[in-house]
Parts: C-alpha cells; structure tokens; sequence
C-alpha cells in the first residue's frame, strides 16, 4: 500500500482495518515532504509534534476499537493566513513573520477534532494577495507537475502540497479564485463554499465580504468529506449561517440525470486557450452524455467582474491591513525616532509590493470625493452580478464555464504586468463576488500535460448539487 497517494476514504478504511497506523501515515507523509518540498516550497512552517501527538490519540482510539472520527488519521496541510495555536502563521508576509497566535481558526479547530493530523502550514501569496504564489515574502511554490511553472495562486501551497502526495488534504482560502485556480493549475480538487457555510473566525482577513475557506482534495468525494466537517455556524462569526448542513457524501451517490446545466457565452470568448476550450467542450458533451440537459445561458455583466472585484478587495484590504502599524502583533522597524516614521518605515519594510500596491489602490478608491464614483458604484455592480446568477438559476440546476483561461503559465512570466495577472482571475472572482459555492475539477491535460479544470458554480447553499454533479463526471 502506498500510504502516501491514498484518499480520505482509503486510509479511513486501512486505519479501521489496521492495515497501517495514524503514526505510519503522518511519517510517510513527512518523508515525501524531505523528498520533495525543496523543490516544490509549498510547505513554511512544520508542526510535527502536534502531529504526531494528535496521530497518537487517534491511535489509541483504533486500538480500543472505538469508532473512528471522519478525518481519523488523516494528514492535512493549512494555508499559513489560518491561525493555529502555538504555531507560526505568518500569511506569507515578513509582516508577521515572528506572529505565533494563541488560538485556533475555527475550520483548524474542527478538522483536528474529527480526527485530522495537521502536518504544516502551506506557503501562500502574501495575505492571500496574488494568482500565482509568487507574492509570497518567502520564496515562490513551484508547480508539482512541471516545475518551472507556478501552482496558482493565492492557496498555491495547499494545491501542491496535495498534488505533490505531501498532503491527503488541505485547506485554502478563497477571496478571487484562490482555491480553484490553483487547484486547476496543479489538477487537483479545489471547493469554495457558500459565503457564510464556514465560519472566517480565524482567518486573517484580507478583504472580508469576499473572504472564504474551502478544501483542497484529491477526490470530490474527499471535499465533501472536509466540507461535511468545517460547514455550520459558528457563534465566533456573525456571518456565519445558521442553517443545518447536509450530508455532502451520501447526497453524492444522487442521480444526475435530466439535471439542467448552464453554458454561459461570456465564459468561452476572447482569451481563452484553445486546449482549454476543447476540454472544456468536451466534458460539456460527458455531462450531456450522463443525462444532463445544456442550456446555452447569459450572465450580462461578467465583463465587469475583473474591475469590479479590484476596486471592493482593495478597498477591504486597506482598511484590514490598517491594523498592522508595528504597535501591536506585527514587524515593528528598528532605531525609529517619532512615532510617524515607526509607522511608516514598518509598514514599507513589512509589506511587499503587491500588497503595498493594493493597500495605495484600495485607499484610494475610498478617499474623499472617489468613494461614490469608484468603491459605491463597485458595489452596485456587485449587485448586477449577484442578480445575473439569480436569474440564471431560475432556469438551470448549475453551471459550467472553465475554471482558468489558460493553464499554468510560467514563473516570472506575468510578474511585471499586473493587469496580466489579475486578469488570470477573470472565470472565478464571479462566485466570490455573488457569494456562490463553486468547485474546480480536473478535467483533461494540455499536450505539454498540464492539467485543466473545469469549474461548476451553484445556487446559494447548494452545494450538494455542484458537489454530485462533479462526483458524477469525474467517476465518468
């Protein structure tokens, strides 16, 4: 049995029949990371004693022959902008370079609880800023699959440490498409939940009306495993929803059959790689193929999602990152005179460029006399969006569009050219904006065999159906 490439499901099963142990796993796991992550970088910070302490209570769990929690034993990866107690959590910034919190992220707290086996803390884009986790003030994530190219970004990490085996599974967040690119970039399963399924408690926030956590899988019957586990309201977020979660995995077994699926034009036009086109048509024809009906769809005002997303995100981020002045928890500049200069030589040595460039975006869009042209009118858009998703959902079940106009490009290839790269976000900022789940799946390989993914998007709290209509055609 290779204990490194087993899913949720398969090492749940050898951990209950005792085939291996909770500690052999966790080892194995570790093992493949010396092997591997100097070459990858997805990894910044390792916890293995509390790994392998929480691996140890799972282990007298099994010998007692209790039943075992959902995620018993299973080694997972978390994006380092999760708090975690008593372990480093940096959000990829110098910021908060030394910053150790003194208590757990509400979805951290529900993984270990049903089991889990925190491994480590995943690199990332600086403050979940960036498409292609090359923003972190660490060094870049190299793509597990050809690693000259980047992972996507921002949760690039957590995507490469579990298509790099170093991790059955991981979390992510989610504010752009930073959990579905880089799960189609590096072809694995990436979920971003409804706005409000998981609680943000915990998360260190970058924009917080559009912030979201989600799993990173090998398998979707692996993400609803995990979704299963982090849904459900949380009395330390107040947007967090209170309504009841479904069971995710026994929803997956539903027939897909006369399901009505929507192909929206606004997704297939200029810009778009061929070879992602034609696997994007293709697993159009697999889902006609199982029975769903295609609907051709319109989603207006998808042309103004890019300038739309960049004015309410930076917006959120220069009032979020306000709080990091060198007074409290972060990077406080040294032999400083007046307190003026201390707060702006920590803030220019502990922010990076793309976040400092958003920070000055952001605080603009918010000044006197541009609020009403640029942040107001964002949110009005904003609006439209939502109501385009409404209207299309009267008429269709889901819909289907790719999850990333190309496949992964090249490190340093868009570094200069920040519009290039905001523009990679161009087919997933639409969820985050209306607060849709949606979910990102393999779906093919490019001639240079690059994965690609295809992207499903679904009603408010529905993610039940996304999640059986991807289960349905990856088993296809």
């Amino acid at each position: 049995m290779q204990l490194k490439s087993l899913s949720i499901g398969s090492a749940h099963s050898a951990l209950q029949a005792r085939q291996t142990t909770p500690l052999a796993l966790a080892e194995a796991h570790y093992k493949q990371i010396a092997q591997r992550d100097h070459e990858i970088g997805a990894f910044l910070t390792l916890c293995r004693d509390r790994a392998l302490a929480q691996a140890d209570r799972i282990d007298r769990l099994a010998v007692e022959g209790k039943p075992l929690p959902p995620l018993a034993g299973v080694p997972v990866a978390i994006k380092d902008v999760m708090s975690t107690r008593g372990v480093r959590t940096t959000a990829g910034s110098k910021m908060l370079d030394k910053y150790i919190p003194p208590y757990d992220c509400t979805a951290v707290g529900r993984m270990e609880a049903a089991g889990a086996v925190v491994l480590g803390k995943t690199n990332c884009d600086e403050f979940a800023m960036g498409s292609s986790n090359e923003n972190s003030a660490y060094f870049p994530v190299h793509n597990p699959r050809d690693l000259s190219r980047v992972p996507g970004g921002s949760s690039g990490g957590s995507a490469a440490a579990v298509a790099a085996d170093m991790a059955v599974a991981a979390l992510g967040s989610d504010t752009g498409g930073s959990i579905r690119q880089p799960a189609s970039f590096c072809g694995v399963v990436g979920l971003t939940p409804t706005y409000g399924r998981v609680s943000r408690y915990g998360l260190i926030a970058f924009a917080s009306s559009l912030d979201h956590i989600g799993p990173l899988t090998k398998t979707v019957k692996d993400a609803a495993t995990v979704l299963q586990v982090i849904a459900g309201r949380d009395s330390m977020d107040s947007t967090s929803a209170d309504l009841p979660v479904p069971d995710y995995v026994s929803e997956l077994e539903k027939p897909i059959r006369g399901m009505e699926v929507g192909v929206a034009k606004e997704y297939f036009g200029e810009g778009l790689d061929d070879e992602v086109r034609h696997a994007i048509e293709c697993a159009i024809d697999k889902l006609k193929n199982l029975g769903c009906e295609i609907v051709p769809i319109s989603l207006p005002h998808t042309p103004y999602a890019i300038p739309t997303y960049y004015l309410i995100a930076t917006a959120e981020a220069s009032s979020n990152l306000a709080r990091y002045d060198g007074v409290r928890y972060s990077l406080r500049a040294r032999g400083v005179k007046t307190l003026s200069e201390m707060y702006r030589r920590s803030r220019d040595e502990g922010f990076g460029a793309e976040v400092k460039r958003r920070i000055m975006l952001g605080t603009y869009a918010l000044s006197a006399g541009y609020y009403d042209a640029y942040y107001l009118k964002a949110q009005k858009v904003r609006t439209l969006l939502t109501r385009d998703f409404d209207e299309a959902f009267r008429k269709v079940d889901a819909i289907v569009t790719p999850t990333s106009p190309t496949p992964a490009f090249r490190i340093g290839e868009k570094s200069n050219d920040p519009l290039a790269m905001y523009l990679a976000d161009i087919y997933t900022v639409t969820a985050d904006l209306a607060g849709i789940p949606a979910i990102s799946i393999p779906c093919g390989e490019t001639q240079e065999k690059l994965p690609i993914g295809l992207q499903i998007l679904g009603r408010h709290f529905d993610e039940a159906t996304i999640l059986r209509l991807a289960h349905a055609y990856e088993q296809a």
